[in-house]
């Protein structure tokens, strides 16, 4: 690898670096939100109870069976072979021509939903059985207990791994090229395709992919900050209070001297 490569590299072909980390980005974010909405509806809906019998009973199971089905497949299979199967399998059995943009957005936020939706149903199941109770009793149904109750904490708590599945949004988003999906590895593979300087090229992108992760998780580890309010609470800042207890701790050393 030499320095002139490197310069020269970036000042002819910053154009489709940017591009390209332009619509690996796009394709992250709008994956992760669409992929937690579904991660969302999925994990209230496999939280329901389960009725005692009738129809509601069997209707249930049926709904939990095809979700489960869902939720295993898609973390059970790379994204890789997804790609292939939904975007050319699409095309041979059904002749969907899929626009490539659509196909890599439907891609990974069905991709990330089978993920969140267990992160999710994790954090629903690890709130406190006793507020679900308590909201049973002034009369919620389960949506009720979910919207006003449990949701609040939960986005909290899951903030962090929602966060981890952005970032692995952002780097697994270079398996699209299989798809011709213009994202950053497909940018880098076309410029060191022009000038035979492969180290030199995906060392500049892996510059920029480490540059879009790194602050990504600055970001999402600020807005957490942001969430859990400040560290230390000052217990003595209300109007009850007079003095703050290192005031008292001082006047105390103090007392045999000034009396």
């Amino acid at each position: 690898m030499t320095y002139e490569w490197l310069v020269k590299i970036v000042s002819n072909y910053w154009p489709m670096f940017l591009r390209g980390a332009g619509v690996t980005l796009f394709i992250s974010i709008i994956g992760t939100i669409l992929g937690s909405i579904i991660g969302l509806l999925i994990g209230v809906v496999r939280t329901i109870p389960m009725p005692e019998a009738g129809m509601k009973k069997v209707l249930l199971k049926i709904i939990n069976a095809l979700l489960s089905a869902y939720v295993e497949f898609f973390r059970g299979t790379p994204m890789i072979v997804q790609a292939m199967v939904i975007y050319y399998g699409s095309a041979l059995a059904f002749g969907i021509d899929m626009d490539r943009m659509v196909a890599a957005i439907f891609i990974v936020s069905i991709n990330t939903g089978a993920y969140m939706a267990e992160i999710v149903r994790g954090g629903i199941i690890s709130v406190d059985k006793g507020q679900f109770e308590a909201a049973h009793a002034i009369g919620m149904n389960h949506f009720q207990t979910m919207q006003n109750v449990v949701l609040p904490q939960v986005i909290r708590n899951i903030l962090p791994a929602t966060g981890n599945e952005f970032v692995i949004n952002i780097k697994d988003t270079s398996v699209l090229n299989v798809i011709s999906v213009t994202e950053l590895f497909f940018q880098t593979k076309s410029i060191a395709g022009n000038n035979f300087r492969y180290f030199e090229s995906f060392f500049v992108a892996s510059i920029i992919y480490f540059i879009m992760t790194f602050t990504v998780t600055r970001i999402l580890r600020f807005i957490e900050r942001k969430l859990d309010g400040p560290e230390n609470y000052d217990l003595t800042g209300n109007q009850m209070q007079v003095d703050r207890p290192e005031d008292m701790l001082r006047r105390t050393k103090d007392w045999p001297n000034k009396y």
